[in-house]
């Protein structure tokens, strides 16, 4: 069943639910004046469902269909908004340890013509888990055709940092991230490991020729950045070329990073974060060779999934990144100026822990969140 609802915020860490599904917005905002108003739109909060546990990923299909990951190793199918009752079958078994599971899930850019989905997740393998990127195709309800193109090495028991989001750029070339594991922050350094880094392969699984470490020896070739913590957030920017990486940082020191070819980003011998238990991690920020963020958070807000916003339907966000929050429960909006950064803007406080955000095919913005449970669709009323 879908729910139609309008969030307001009455007091900070205060949230309203009002039913809305006879009134049109003239009517809502008349009735209740504490609408959701960002700095540059009014937005209303569709509330769609309310029963998400670990939700990570979101795709639209050609037919409207919307699938929704959760961690545990499902994919859930939405139709019109609404969550139809069903799971996808065929869901390849997943390693489900802590922040380790069923990941994201993107269909290729061409998938009217040749019909592959793509998920990342974390592989069941002996010595514990790995994170795979498998493409497969839909019959009906069912996930077939299923192709492992990377396991990611080696293989650890734990599930910490495990990334993992894919994107597609506009020559079909496909990038993941994958984190550094957690208890070995020093992987992000040497390239003969897959972990912390940025990958690029193609459709199909085969490495690039120009990938920047294919000729080095026992480099992992998929490489095509390093020095990445736990980037948990990737995002293209087609029009103008641009890859953007989303990366947890420690305490503090979270990160949104140009992500370029062959580029250090410098975990664990540069941050602006410290230890859990407050010891130091570097007394380095900058150092040569390394590359800066070009926005950092101190505290930390968490950052996870993010989307580009390049829809008419939010003019004043065209160009912004939507990032979600999950320490700080709210998605952050963030203006650039070409590769800078501008200034954020914080959204829908305490709505919960927001792992990921994502824009329709259709142009509106959806988030789903942990603890809450929440997927929403924010839709703009002027």
């Amino acid at each position: 069943m879908k729910l139609h609802y309008t969030l307001y915020v009455l007091l900070p860490g205060l949230i309203a639910f009002s039913s809305c599904d006879d009134k049109t917005p003239e009517a809502i905002l008349e009735i209740d004046p504490y609408a959701v108003s960002t700095e540059q739109h009014l937005i209303k909060v569709d509330t769609l469902y309310t029963d998400l546990e670990n939700p990570w990923g979101i795709a639209w299909l050609p037919d409207g269909r919307m699938l929704v990951t959760e961690r545990k190793g499902e994919i859930l199918v939405f139709e019109n908004d609404a969550y139809t009752g069903q799971k996808l079958e065929g869901v390849p078994a997943v390693h489900e340890v802590n922040q380790a599971g069923l990941l994201d899930i993107q269909l290729h850019p061409d998938y009217a013509q040749n019909g592959w989905i793509y998920l990342a997740y974390a592989k069941p393998v002996e010595g514990g888990g790995a994170t795979a990127i498998m493409r497969a195709k839909i019959d009906g309800n069912r996930l077939v055709e299923q192709e492992d193109l990377i396991i990611t090495t080696p293989a650890v028991e734990g599930g910490r940092h495990f990334g993992c989001r894919i994107i597609f750029d506009k020559q079909n070339y496909l990038f993941f991230s994958n984190g550094d594991r957690g208890a070995n922050p020093e992987n992000a350094q040497t390239l003969k490991n897959s972990h912390g880094k940025i990958h690029r392969i193609h459709d199909d699984g085969r490495i690039p020729t120009d990938n920047p470490f294919v000729n080095e020896p026992d480099a992992i070739p998929s490489i095509w950045t390093y020095g990445n913590r736990n980037p948990q957030g990737l995002v293209y920017d087609a029009a103008n070329d641009r890859v953007w990486g989303i990366e947890h940082g420690p305490k503090g020191g979270d990160e949104i990073n140009l992500i370029q070819k062959g580029k250090n980003y410098g975990w664990p011998e540069i941050t602006y974060g410290i230890n859990y238990d407050d010891t130091i991690i570097t007394e380095d920020t900058v150092r040569s060779g390394m590359e800066q963020p070009i926005h950092f958070w101190r505290p930390s807000i968490a950052p996870c999934g993010a989307a580009f916003v390049t829809s008419d339907k939010y003019p004043s966000w065209k160009g912004n990144l939507l990032v979600g929050a999950l320490a700080k429960q709210h998605i952050n909006r963030v203006e650039l100026q070409g590769t800078e950064f501008v200034r954020e803007e914080r959204i829908l406080q305490d709505i919960g822990r927001v792992r990921h955000v994502a824009q329709s095919p259709d142009g509106y913005i959806y988030a789903v969140t942990e603890a809450t449970g929440l997927l929403i669709k924010l839709v703009p009323q002027g």
